[in-house]
C-alpha cells in the first residue's frame, strides 16, 4: 500500500479493506452476547428455509448453485463478510432494534468508527490538516429530548471521509484523527462544527462483493455523508448517517 494524496493514485483493495474491517469488528466484539441454542436453531432454520424456498421458486440450476458456492468462498477469502453484512443486512437489524423509539431514527454505524476522538467543546473545528482540501462546511444543531427539552452536556461524535473519499486510520498518509471529533453541547443543547464537505466514494470492487454488484447491475457508490453518534445522560444513544444531495 503506497502513501498518496489522491484517489486516482490509491484505491483500497478488497483484501486490504476486508482485513481492516474484520480486525475492527473483532476488537469491538469481545463482549458479544452468547445466543441461546433455541434462538440459534429458530433463526438458522428460518434462514435455511427461506433459501430453500428461493431455490425452488426460481428453479436454481446446478450451474447457478456452483457459481453461488464459488462466490461465497470468495467472500471469505477476500475477508469481505463484514462489508457484505454492513451493506446488505445490518440496516434491517438496525430498523428492528430501534423500532420502539420516537424521535430521530438511526442508521448503521458503518465499518470506520473509531472511539475516543479528540474533544472539541460545543463549538469547534474538526481535527484536520493545515491544508485540508475540500469545500468548507459548518454543521450546527441542537440535541433535544423527545419532549423538546434541550439537552446540555450531550456528546456529538462526528467522523467522515475527506474530499478524496478516504477515512483516517483506514487509508495511508492521513493523520490519526483527521476529520474525527467529539463535541459537547452547551446549556441550550447546541453545537457548531466546522469541517469540510466529504466526497462520495466507491466500496472496493475487485473482490467478491464487487463481483456481485457487477453481476447484478448495481452500482458501488456511496453518496457523500456524515457519520454521527449522539449521547446524552438518561437517553439512548443515536447513531445516524446524514446524506448530501446529488
Amino acid at each position: 500500500m503506497t502513501t498518496t494524496e489522491s484517489r486516482t493514485e490509491f484505491d483500497a483493495k478488497a483484501a486490504e479493506s476486508g482485513a481492516g474491517a474484520t480486525a475492527a469488528f473483532k476488537n469491538k466484539a469481545h463482549n458479544t452476547l452468547e445466543v441461546p441454542a433455541e434462538r440459534v436453531s429458530t433463526l438458522a432454520t428460518e434462514v435455511l428455509l427461506a433459501v430453500h424456498d428461493t431455490i425452488r421458486r426460481h428453479k436454481v440450476t446446478y450451474a447457478e448453485y456452483d457459481a453461488l458456492k464459488t462466490w461465497l468462498i470468495g467472500v471469505g477469502e477476500d475477508g469481505e463478510w463484514p462489508l457484505f453484512l454492513d451493506v446488505w443486512v445490518e440496516h434491517v437489524v438496525e430498523e428492528v432494534a430501534t423500532s420502539h423509539r420516537s424521535g430521530n431514527k438511526g442508521s448503521i454505524e458503518g465499518p470506520y468508527y473509531v472511539p475516543n476522538a479528540p474533544e472539541q467543546g460545543a463549538q469547534g473545528t474538526m481535527p484536520m490538516r493545515d491544508d485540508e482540501p475540500g469545500t468548507p462546511l459548518v454543521w450546527s444543531g441542537q440535541i433535544r429530548s423527545t419532549d423538546g427539552t434541550p439537552l446540555s452536556g450531550g456528546s456529538v461524535q462526528l467522523w467522515h471521509a475527506d474530499s478524496n473519499g478516504f477515512y483516517s486510520q483506514y487509508a495511508p498518509g492521513l493523520p490519526e484523527w483527521n476529520l474525527r471529533g467529539t463535541f459537547t453541547t452547551g446549556e441550550d443543547g447546541r453545537f457548531e462544527i466546522t469541517t469540510v464537505r466529504p466526497a462520495p466514494y466507491q466500496i472496493p470492487t475487485d473482490g467478491a462483493c464487487g463481483k456481485l454488484i457487477a453481476a447484478a447491475g448495481w452500482h458501488a457508490w456511496r453518496p457523500a455523508h456524515l457519520h454521527v453518534k449522539v449521547n446524552a445522560p438518561g437517553h439512548e444513544e443515536l447513531t445516524a448517517q446524514l446524506y448530501f444531495p446529488g
